[in-house]
């Protein structure tokens, strides 16, 4: 997805802030918490990865230009119908700040043995240091779902974030929408 189509003009420029209307100080196009670069393109940030035990992988990404890096599992799990594990990846992350983690599904795994996520997506903050744990459920009705060491169990999808700071007001403004909820915009 180019810049353009995420709301960023060619060339656009980074800023620094969490108090976006306050201090506006623009950051060089190489910043490492500046993302996006013109014409379309999104610069990578490092990733630090400690490996917890020797057998343990270091998350890979199968194509160049994929979202997400492949999580492994670092040991074996067997989940029976209906059955959740947290299965290990023997990894420590150092995650830039500025970003979050975010662990989400494989959809083959999904697809061909319906195993997901219990907390999809799951979070990882930047100041976390331990080891990347994934919550995988079984929802298949019958068969269990065995995981060996090596095997591919989720995705890592790094994002950058906004810093939100919440302040308590008498009422919010209106909007179209209003307090519609689930299922409020119909079928």
């Amino acid at each position: 997805m180019s810049g353009r189509a995420l709301g960023f003009s060619p060339g656009a420029t980074c800023f620094s802030s969490s108090r976006w209307a306050k201090n506006r100080t623009p950051r060089s196009p190489g910043h490492p918490h500046c993302s996006f670069l013109g014409r379309g393109r999104v610069r990578g940030v490092e990733l630090r990865v400690a490996k917890l035990k020797d057998e343990a992988k270091v998350p890979t990404r199968a194509h160049d230009g994929d979202a997400g890096l492949d999580l492994y599992a670092c040991e074996a799990a067997h989940l029976g119908p209906g059955e959740r594990w947290s299965v290990g990846t023997g990894v420590a992350l150092e995650i830039p700040e500025g970003h979050a983690g975010l662990v989400v599904p494989r959809s083959g795994l999904a697809r061909d043995h319906g195993i997901a996520l219990v907390n999809s997506p799951g979070l990882i903050d930047s100041g976390y240091r331990g080891e990347v744990r994934v919550l995988l459920l079984n929802t298949d009705p019958a068969d269990t779902f065995r995981i060996a060491p090596g095997d591919r169990i989720a995705q890592l999808v790094i994002s950058p974030i906004a810093l939100a700071d919440p302040v308590e007001v008498e009422a919010l403004a209106e909007s179209a929408r209003g307090d519609g909820g689930f299922g409020s915009s119909g079928r």
